[in-house]
């Protein structure tokens, strides 16, 4: 499914092409991988419409993949063919920057990613440096596995960033693939913390009841009780602005999300120091994931026996699941979009 230009998603158009290209021939240093499935990310939605711009088009998005390894390259090891591997928002960083070398490889100025700088899963073979491959636990089914390589390590790494006490109340603001692991990662970690979910929608509100929210409400409602940490992980600015008088002193608002969708940033206008960031509340963003992100992320998932709520679609209907994303319909959960089984042969 190429991207040949960015562009507004279902019902306005159809930017994702459907289409045959050349399999891609891994580097020396480079894995080739059959797709089995890719998970779709509202992240795939900001470069299919242009929020996040890739460096050079046509493209092809998604980058959370899971699938087996077709081809090594000459220098390679660590690696077989027909192994099973992910392959997340991470596609290169340098290695040898300060960020690098302290264990911050997310931020690394040459950082890549997987379907924007380099060409992503919405395909039938990906590429990808071995050194930034990862192995996928034998617990984990392709399509459970899938949804954590990039919604549930950034779910992970918000969470570590939040700076949750146990027993403080966490709050989160939208309930869509990375919020619904978040919750279930919480209620382990933090056993005395209840969560407080505001989502748009009573159908995600009902979920997150299912999975365990102590109280779920509307974007307007206020939660029974201030919150020790808040992870928004909505496109807009007004659930930030509404989410920090509801911290706790000295609670932390982390702001999960690439980009903010514009057309209501006049929202920002409301903040006031007194009611909204005296008493040491603290705003924190997340950027990218590094590969121990991951690496924790699917050891967790199987210790703590997490999987995520699945829709499965094929390839051909990446358009559709973009589109359901961006007007947060009808989800439950991570969508998925199964590969092997889609793509015609001969």
């Amino acid at each position: 499914m190429l991207l040949r230009r960015a562009g507004p998603v279902p019902p306005d158009s159809a930017p994702l092409d459907w289409t045959m290209v050349a399999t891609p021939v891994p580097a020396e240093d480079e894995l080739l991988v059959r797709v089995s499935v890719c998970a779709v990310c509202r992240t795939d939605l900001d470069v299919v419409e242009g929020r996040v711009v890739a460096p050079h088009y046509p493209v092809i998005p998604g980058h959370q993949i899971v699938g087996r390894v077709a081809a090594v390259g000459g220098s390679v090891t660590g690696f077989r063919v027909g192994e099973r591997v992910g392959i997340a928002w991470i596609h290169h960083a340098c290695g040898t920057c300060r960020w690098c070398l302290t264990e911050r490889e997310n931020l690394c100025p040459w950082f890549e990613s997987t379907g924007c700088d380099a060409n992503g899963g919405y395909a039938e073979f990906a590429t990808v440096p071995a050194a930034f491959a990862v192995h996928v636990p034998i617990a984990l089914s392709d399509v459970a596995a899938a949804p954590l390589l990039c919604a549930g390590a950034i779910g992970w790494r918000s969470l570590r960033l939040a700076n949750l006490r146990d027993g403080d109340p966490l709050g989160l603001t939208g309930f869509g693939a990375s919020a619904h692991v978040v919750l279930q990662l919480a209620r382990h970690l933090y056993p005395g913390s209840p969560v407080y979910v505001t989502a748009r929608s009573e159908a995600e509100r009902a979920f997150a009841r299912h999975l365990g929210a102590a109280w779920a409400g509307d974007s307007g409602d206020d939660p029974p009780d201030r919150m020790g940490a808040i992870i928004d992980t909505t496109p807009a600015w007004k659930p930030v602005v509404d989410a920090l008088p509801r911290l706790l002193p000295g609670g932390r608002l982390v702001v999960n999300a690439i980009r903010k969708t514009a057309g209501d940033e006049v929202e920002l206008t409301r903040v006031d120091y007194a009611t909204h960031l005296w008493m040491e509340r603290e705003i924190q963003s997340v950027a990218n994931v590094t590969r121990q992100d991951v690496r924790e992320m699917l050891a967790a998932a199987v210790d703590l026996e997490l999987r995520p709520t699945v829709e499965e679609m094929p390839l051909d209907r990446a358009n559709e699941a973009l589109a359901r994303i961006k007007s947060a319909r009808d989800i439950r959960g991570a969508t998925v979009l199964r590969v092997a089984d889609s793509v015609p042969t001969g």
